[in-house]
Order: structure tokens, then sequence, then C-alpha cells
């Protein structure tokens, strides 16, 4: 059984608590002083980011789906040659010295197009002061990963008005993440925590099946599970691999199957749900469950965010690795 103990000395920089307080961080992001700014006359909205910043970019684009609004998002170096007056670029870097978005940023300061940047600092605040770019002040708790909420919250305030989501539904999806804190917080380290049971579950390589609107969180959790467990992990479409990837499992697999799966899921969706889960069992392949909340899209991706990223803290801890350091990032980094 997992204890605070084991907690505090395989996690010694704390990650856990952080993660504890994120319906607060998320509450006191969404009421802090960051001035909204209401873009006039936009229709194309480009999110920049890497990393945790470009998994940001993941949760926009499903919550703007539903909008005529066309949303582009760039993990690399390169804008997309369609942005012009009309055009929204939206800049998100937790450390500020991301080099691919600070290559995005300074190109689309040379382009007719409106700009906003978020960082904790560093040379995207210095440019924006420089250059007079809207900036907005993001502080960092701990690391990128765990400063999640406070980018997604402060971030829903600031481009308020061209979002698609109002007060009540960023009220409910707080006070989901509150109900959600009480089941898989460090207070709770009993056989309940959802969380700690996915965790028990976490082995050989984790292949995580999704639909299409749980994209960012399927992504989000393959990227958790590398970084804080530093594991292996894939993430597939459920329907793209019904025509393709099922064909692996003819052939004996350490991966490890888990399903993330909505609770409004589109019918024939579900469908495929009930036929691949048929599959497993006649194969006598074992796999995980994981079904979201009901609500809307930012209630749904931000809690099923909060269980699974919880889940991998606590494996990590239980295979006594420290989630917080990525070595092999600084590698990169440190030559670029």
């Amino acid at each position: 059984m997992l204890d605070k103990e084991t907690l505090e000395k395989y996690d010694p920089t704390g990650m856990h608590k952080i993660y504890d307080k994120w319906p607060q961080i998320a509450r006191e992001s969404y009421e802090s002083d960051l001035e909204p700014i209401d873009f006039k006359n936009i229709n194309h909205i480009v999110f920049a980011g890497m990393g945790g910043s470009g998994a940001m970019a993941d949760i926009f684009e499903a919550i703007l789906s539903k909008t005529n609004l066309h949303v582009t998002i760039t993990k690399g170096y390169l804008l997309p040659n369609t942005v012009d007056s009309n055009t929204l670029i939206v800049i998100t870097s937790a450390s500020g010295n991301t080099i691919e978005t600070l290559t995005v940023l300074d190109s689309a300061k040379k382009l007719d197009c409106n700009i906003v940047c978020f960082s904790s600092g560093g040379k995207i605040e210095k440019f924006c002061n420089e250059k007079q770019i809207h900036y907005r002040k993001i502080p960092l708790y701990n690391n990128p990963r765990t400063s999640f909420p406070a980018y997604l919250y402060s971030i829903l305030k600031v481009l308020y008005s061209i979002m698609p989501i109002n007060n009540l539904c960023i009220e409910n999806s707080i006070k989901q993440l509150e109900l959600l804190s009480e089941k898989i917080s460090s207070n709770n380290l009993s056989d309940t925590n959802p969380s700690i049971d996915l965790a028990n579950g976490l082995s050989g390589i984790p292949l995580i099946y999704y639909p299409r609107g749980l994209y960012s969180a399927a992504i989000r959790f393959k990227n958790s599970i590398q970084e804080n467990m530093k594991i292996h992990a894939m993430a597939e479409d459920v329907l793209e691999t019904c025509h393709n990837g099922i064909v692996s499992w003819e052939s004996t697999s350490i991966v490890k199957p888990i399903l993330i799966q909505g609770t409004e899921d589109y019918v024939r969706t579900k469908e495929r749900w009930i036929i691949l889960k048929e599959y497993f069992d006649q194969q006598n392949i074992d796999y995980k469950e994981i079904i979201s909340v009901h609500g809307d899209i930012l209630t749904k991706l931000i809690n099923l965010i909060y269980l699974l990223d919880y889940s991998t803290i606590y494996c990590a801890v239980m295979n006594k690795t420290d989630p917080d350091p990525v070595k092999s990032i600084d590698f990169i980094k440190n030559r670029l």
C-alpha cells in the first residue's frame, strides 16, 4: 500500500502536493486579476507550443471544434501560410524559453496578425515587452506539467470573448475537479483512489485508445507516462485502430491497452468500444477502462487529465522513480 512516507521519499520536489492543489490553482487562476483581451474579427486561431504547452493547444482545439473558427496547432518552428489580419496567434511556453515557440513568435511579429503570449517569464516576456505584444505572465508551479491548470484557466479568462464556454461551464469544471480531488489526492491513499487503481495497472507498454473528441486527454496521458514514469507509451484513435492497429494483437505482446471513453461518445463509437472489448475478452487480453465524467468538453477533458496525470505520479513512486527530473529533455535543450 502506498503511504505518505513513500510519496515524500520518491517525489522529493513535491509534485503530488501541487496536484493536490489543482482545483485551488484552477479557481485562483480564473479569478485572478489578469486582464482579458477582446480580439475583434478573428476567424483563425493558431496555437503554438511544445510539450505541455502543446497539450494545452490540443484542449483548445477541442473546445473550439463546434465553432466557426478555424484552428491550427503549431508544434514546431513554422507558421501556416494562411495567417492574415484576421488570425490570432496564441503563444504558450511555461518556461518562456522554448526555442521552437520563440521562433514562431519572431515569425509572427513580422506578419500582419494578432498575437498574445503566455509564459512564466523568460525570453518571451522580454520579447513581448520590447515589441509591445500582448503578454500575460502565469506563475510556474514546480514544473510545466504541474502548472497545467494555471495556464488553462488563465488563458480561458484572457481569451473569454472568443471561447464558446460560459462562466457556468467553467465553474462546473472546477467544482468537478474539487470533487475528484477528494477521491484521488494524496489525502486518500487507499484502494478507493481511482488514480492509484489505474497506477496499479500501468505496466508493460501502455497503449491508450481514445475517441477523437478526447484526443487531448489521451496525448497528455501518453506524455505524462513518458515524462513522469520514464517508460514508453503509445496512443491511437479507437476508430482508426480498428482499420490497422488491431491486427497487432494477433501476436503476443507486453503492450497493455487502456480505453479512454466519453460518457457521450457518438453512438457508433460506443458500438466500436463494445466490439473492441469483446475482442480483447476473447483473446484474453487484459485492459483498463477509464470513463469521463458527464458535462461539457472542458469538464470532461480537465477531469480526465487530472485523474490520468495523478496515476502516473503514483505509478512512478510505486516503481521508486522520481517523477520530476527529465534528464533526456535537458540533454536535448542544452545542445540547442
